[in-house]
């Protein structure tokens, strides 16, 4: 399958680098290019794109924004784009429904797999970022608000083994990881963790950890 994209950057010679780059990987094609988040939405709308690579910050509509939007009305995913690892707005970003982010200077092999990981149905949030995520906002944000009936309900049906799964991928931890963790086998995680998005109606992993997060399940939580 041929993955098409949208490239979405206010920056004109960052816009034509990145579409160069995608285009130099056999399986994937840019279809359009948006310099504004009102621009992105509207080629996401035109042209179905499987993912979006999207700047964080744009002007008009900023690329939270836009990935809000295109999240709540389309299938297309998101992969946001940041000069900063820990960009301010990242975890906006995440909570309008993004599957992850890149850094920019990030080598073109790296930009191809992960837009091939997002692209796939999965969320791309290296280990070590998620757990530097959740330290930030367990101390800049306040706690969390009352959870929704539907999400406590869910919280409340999970196995102790699947609360033992969240903990570990709300840490980060990828299937092989969790698996060495609890003994088992990165298959019968990875089961755990596709129970896990049923029953609490996740996207993708990356809502998974947030979701912990709000549930106060996080380390330390």
């Amino acid at each position: 399958m041929t993955v098409r994209v949208v490239v979405a950057d206010d920056q004109v010679l960052i816009r034509v680098g990145l579409c160069g780059i995608v285009e130099a990987a056999a399986d994937l094609t840019v279809v359009g290019q948006a310099g504004t988040g009102f621009e992105a939405v509207d080629a996401v709308h035109r042209l179905a794109p499987h993912v979006v690579l999207m700047d964080v910050r744009m002007p008009g509509l900023d690329g939270i924004e836009a990935t809000r939007q295109i999240t709540a009305s389309t299938s297309s995913r998101v992969l946001m784009l940041t000069t900063f690892d820990l960009d301010e707005y990242i975890y906006g970003a995440l909570r309008a429904g993004a599957s992850g982010f890149l850094l920019k200077d990030a080598p073109p092999h790296d930009l191809h797999a992960a837009i091939r990981v997002v692209a796939g149905g999965e969320a791309l949030l290296a280990p070590t970022v998620t757990r530097r995520l959740i330290a930030t906002f367990a101390t800049q944000h306040p706690p969390p608000a009352p959870l929704p009936a539907g999400l406590s309900s869910g919280l409340a049906g999970l196995t102790d083994r699947e609360r033992q799964v969240l903990l570990l991928v709300a840490d980060g931890l990828t299937n092989a990881e969790i698996g060495a963790r609890l003994h088992i086998t990165a298959g019968t995680a990875k089961t755990h963790v596709a129970r896990l998005l049923h029953k609490l109606a996740a996207r993708d992993r990356v809502q998974l950890v947030i979701l912990a997060h709000r549930a106060g399940l996080t380390p330390g939580g």
